[in-house]
């Protein structure tokens, strides 16, 4: 049997490739970054023949960097960014448009007009998640309603829309797949939770066609079907949209488990089960995975600006050269200095779900310095996260014992610390912190008999540090409050229109 997973990681700002052995390790990887388009004020593109090119040129580096061809795998997993929506023509493949990237915030009006008109609980009870432009539905709508003919096209059946797994799957397969998975499927406000079909009254309210849906499938596909690499017919086996694949390549396979991702933004899930769990407090319900024993749901949070704040210091405001030169510079003054960062750059997510905030620095004096910028920027990131586990705890009404993490910024102790400190409990990296790509792999590799089990992978699974909680409880609980009089300062910047 062959026994390497090629896992394709297309995220927000670059495409990765890594090829795993059959011990869940990474033995060779590749990375291509991507370009940013911003053409106007909240709107985010990506050229979606960009995304392609740099998957592919990665996937090729990567396999060649193992020494191996892809005759040598056993199957091929798919982990993408979400709710990024793209369509394009059926015959020629060819985009009609860039993607619109999830962050875009071109159809706040659309959310607003179907919220004053009473939708918002209905769509919540159908889908799961909230009226936010966040989700591809809404784009996708944009595109019918804003690309020439594109809706009496998408009607006779001669476009495709996907998010990026079905882009990618599409090309793989020279167009003999136009395929979604049911974890990225929950992203797009179109999909009913409960059936698992695409709901026919979310179809309605949107004016979407269904003739330019993709076949909704399983998140690992035991006899799949097969795309095409380097000349050889190779299984793809795992799709999952990239939190929910963080969620599986962490081993969270019980209810209760729970993962927080620090990339561009944080994404936090939690585990709840075979059944899904509506939230009551502005948290998002969501297919964690379908690996073939029937789907399982999770609680969502969503922070839009997590790694990001760091990239606009560095890019922005040209604090440090590096990234990881934050936590040297955060770390060179004694405490925040009575300074908080709000990066509200886009609005903000869970649980305040405010597209009308933007950023602040609050409590800034005169002796206020880049340190105190920097450490209070970092210390955002984990404030936010703790509002959503918070929000989280209530919800499922039951305690954590442990986040586990991952993501770019997890490599940052002093966020990890800070963490610990902020929510009580302990705060787990594990060995292997590509756990997105390890997610798709896993589920690739379960469909392809690499691994037997759920069982098996989690007996795989390794802490490479447990950071404790250092600061007593009445501290954490005063700063919180002084992050939510921060963030009530950032809210409703922008002034919300009435609606017509």
């Amino acid at each position: 049997m062959n026994r390497y997973i090629l896992a394709l990681d297309q995220g927000t700002t670059s495409s990765r490739s890594i090829v795993f052995d059959a011990d869940g390790t990474p033995v060779a990887t590749a990375q291509r970054e991507l370009t940013q388009h911003f053409p106007a004020s909240g709107w985010v593109e990506h050229d979606a023949t960009e995304i392609w090119r740099t998957q592919s040129d990665t996937l090729h580096e990567a396999l060649a960097t193992a020494g191996i061809t892809a005759h040598d795998l056993a199957a091929v997993g798919i982990a993408n960014q979400r709710e990024t929506t793209v369509l394009w023509d059926r015959r020629s493949g060819e985009p009609l448009g860039r993607a619109i990237v999830w962050q875009d915030r071109r159809t706040t009006d659309q959310c607003r007009l179907l919220r004053a008109a009473g939708h918002e609980r209905e769509i919540a009870r159908r889908t799961g998640l909230l009226l936010d432009p966040y989700f591809s539905g809404t784009k996708l709508a944009w595109m019918l309603e804003h690309i020439p003919q594109a809706r009496a096209r998408a009607e006779d059946g001669e476009l495709c829309f996907g998010t990026i797994d079905s882009w990618l799957a599409w090309q793989l397969s020279g167009g003999r797949l136009h395929v979604t998975d049911v974890t990225n499927a929950s992203r797009t406000l179109l999909l009913n939770l409960h059936t698992g079909d695409w709901d026919p009254w979310m179809l309605e309210l949107l004016r979407i066609p269904r003739a330019c849906l993709p076949e909704l499938v399983a998140s690992s596909r035991a006899g799949g079907a097969t795309v095409r690499i380097g000349g050889a017919e190779v299984p793809l086996g795992g799709i999952a949209g990239d939190q929910q694949s963080a969620l599986f390549g962490q081993c969270c396979f019980a209810p209760g488990m729970a993962k927080n991702t620090y990339g561009t933004g944080c994404f936090m899930l939690m585990n709840t089960g075979a059944t899904p769990l509506l939230s009551q407090h502005r948290l998002l319900t969501t297919i964690a995975a379908d690996s073939g024993g029937g789907r399982q749901y999770a609680l969502e949070g969503s922070v839009f600006v997590g790694g990001a704040v760091v990239q606009w210091l560095r890019d922005g405001l040209g604090f440090f050269e590096h990234s990881a030169d934050i936590e040297a510079l955060a770390q060179s003054v004694p405490d925040h200095g009575g300074v908080y960062v709000v990066p509200a750059f886009t609005g903000l997510g869970s649980p305040h779900w405010d597209p009308f905030a933007r950023g602040s620095i609050a409590g800034i004096t005169r002796g206020t310095t880049r340190g105190h910028i920097a450490r209070a920027a970092l210390e955002a990131i984990a404030f936010q996260s703790a509002e959503v586990l918070q929000a989280m705890q209530q919800d499922a009404g039951q305690p954590l014992l442990e986040l586990r993490v991952d993501g770019g910024a997890s490599r940052n102790d002093f966020l990890m610390q800070f963490q610990a400190d902020l929510l009580g409990v302990s705060v787990v990296r594990p060995e292997v912190t590509e756990t997105t790509a390890l997610g798709a792999a896993f589920l690739a590799g379960l469909a392809a008999g690499v691994w037997r089990s759920t069982d098996e992978l989690g007996a795989r699974w390794r802490a490479e540090r447990r950071f404790e909680p250092r600061m007593g409880r009445d501290e954490a609980a005063a700063r919180m409050l002084e992050w939510s009089r921060a963030v009530q300062r950032a809210r409703g910047w922008i002034e919300e229109p009435t609606p017509a």
